[in-house]
């Protein structure tokens, strides 16, 4: 099988890319340059793939100035839009695409499975929406869509996890604000298990939340690092710090939605990390 992926540079794409690679499948990239090169380009670069996987997107945790907003927005619609239009312009398409999202999609205040409807309505929300609009308009007559909402990816390598490291590691690390609001994780092998099987089980299609099924707050998943890298972690980052750094992109950090995997659990995926003890440890040992 050839499955084309854009955003193969990032953590999540780095990873996908070696999986399949190791499953026998031929993976090719498609890169911004490919993107800017226009609808007859991509035709040529999706042309005999049997799926696309869609997980380009800027860096969220910034400063959300206009100029990083418009990148964060324009870097996933703009893409998915292309995407999906050299992918409806192929006489025979990919019979999958897999397109990301986030859980960001979701407000703070309900409990959230994939039918949930209950959206912020804030700037990572409609962001979110955007996306997964473009993404529905690939025809559905000949390509199977799945759209994966991602919680907090974890893993050394890269993304939230290795920033936390260095403070906690120095004994500086503490919770976010009042450390209640919640902490949808889920460790970067689940994510890898749940795309790949997005492209190899027949039935996978749809919005899937790909998140762990424990919940937990960022107090408790601060104990739990700490512990994990036996440190004490007894500051608190105040909120008015975050929004003195990141402006409005603070709420990325001091907000955090209640979500359940209930359609992956529906269909007997198997995580390997349904415990954040088991990841943190798995990770830091």
């Amino acid at each position: 099988m050839r499955v084309a992926i854009c955003g193969i540079t990032g953590l999540i794409g780095q990873a996908v890319k070696t999986a399949l690679q190791s499953a026998g499948y031929i993976v090719v990239g498609v890169s911004r340059q490919d993107l800017a090169s226009g609808t007859d380009h991509l035709k040529k670069l999706l042309h005999g793939t049997d799926a696309v996987v869609n997980l380009a997107g800027a860096p969220i945790l910034t400063r959300w100035t206009e100029s990083n907003k418009k990148k964060i927005y324009h870097s996933r619609i703009d893409t998915t839009r292309l995407l999906v239009e050299a992918i409806n312009a192929l006489s025979s398409p990919p019979k999958d695409f897999i397109s990301a999202s986030a859980v960001g999609i979701y407000d703070d205040v309900n409990v959230h499975d994939e039918f949930s409807t209950n959206y912020s309505s804030d700037f990572l929300s409609k962001v979110c929406r955007d996306w997964e609009n473009e993404a529905l308009k690939v025809n559905a007559d000949k390509v199977r869509l799945s759209i994966f909402r991602l919680g907090i990816v974890l893993t050394v390598s890269g993304g939230a996890l290795e920033q936390m490291l260095l403070p906690f590691k120095w004994g500086l690390g503490g919770k976010i604000g009042s450390g209640k609001q919640f902490f949808p994780w889920i460790h970067l092998e689940d994510v890898v298990s749940a795309i790949v099987g997005g492209i190899t089980i027949p039935r996978a299609s749809g919005v899937y939340n790909l998140v762990a099924p424990e919940l937990v707050t960022n107090q408790q998943f601060t104990h739990q690092l700490a512990r994990a890298l036996r440190r004490p972690a007894f500051f608190m980052v105040p909120v008015w710090v975050l929004k003195l750094v990141f402006g409005e992109g603070a709420t990325a950090l001091t907000t955090g939605q209640q979500v359940i995997p209930q359609r992956l659990l529906a269909d007997g995926f198997e995580f390997s990390y349904p415990s954040l003890n088991r990841a943190l440890k798995t990770e830091l040992t």
